[in-house]
């Protein structure tokens, strides 16, 4: 999914599309395509909106990505997930993710977990901690104090922005419509169809977001083959 206008990146992304932000020497697709060929990825769909011919002239220029990669495009905004009803879907599993993501996951072992589930789909998660900057106020049913918590630390489970998912879950998409995963995701809970998690405990970072963006960008550099390097069967 690469047809966001990148807000919170702005002013950078008022001239290149967050999948084209660079990493060191290389643009974030670039890091993505290479670790979906290393998981044994055989085709790619790239959905495109905003600043869509610059993307799909880097493509064109990548003549080394040796698997097939397509393009949908979003004349009107289709939310996050909205595109998936216009792509041409395999047969079974497939994957659905945003192209602004640096990660260590394991895309096969997420696929391969995905089958075993029984559900729909499988979300791929991670922890995020955040460090609360205030004391936080606790009060009674009288809105006196009951508890005080000096500057908390709080731990959320995420959704990293990447799928798994079994190709009836397209069909509870309408022609056309906007929505976005979690609405998506909440349709098939809502029609008694499981969807299961895959708890990531590595390496993740959401490029969308300035201060992960830019710790990405060292953390890439220092270390390019920790993302690059290609991964067997059953790697964590």
């Amino acid at each position: 999914m690469a047809g966001g206008r990148g807000s919170r990146l702005a002013p950078y992304t008022t001239v290149l599309p967050k999948p084209l932000m660079p990493l060191d020497d290389r643009p974030i697709l670039a890091v993505v395509l290479e670790q979906l060929v290393n998981a044994g990825v055989t085709g790619v769909t790239i959905s495109v909106g905003h600043l869509a011919g610059l993307i799909e002239s880097w493509v064109q220029h990548q003549s080394h990505v040796d698997i097939p990669i397509g393009f949908v495009y979003e004349d009107e905004p289709l939310g996050t997930a909205g595109a998936l009803a216009n792509v041409e879907l395999p047969g079974g599993t497939f994957l659905a993710m945003n192209g602004d993501i640096l990660t260590t996951l394991d895309f096969a072992a997420l696929a391969r977990h995905h089958d075993t589930s029984g559900g729909l789909a499988t979300m791929a998660t991670n922890v995020r901690t955040i460090d609360v900057q205030y004391g936080v106020v606790h009060t009674d049913g009288a809105g006196n104090i009951a508890r005080l918590e000096e500057k908390p630390r709080l731990s959320y489970t995420v959704s990293m922005g990447v799928y798994a998912m079994s190709p009836e879950l397209v069909s509870l998409i309408a022609p056309g419509e906007r929505i976005d995963f979690p609405d998506l995701l909440l349709r098939a809970i809502g029609a008694e169809h499981d969807i299961a998690t895959f708890a990531f405990d590595g390496y993740w970072r959401d490029i969308g977001n300035r201060e992960d963006y830019e710790q990405a960008i060292a953390d890439f550099a220092a270390d390019p083959a920790r993302y690059l390097s290609r991964r067997g069967p059953g790697t964590p």
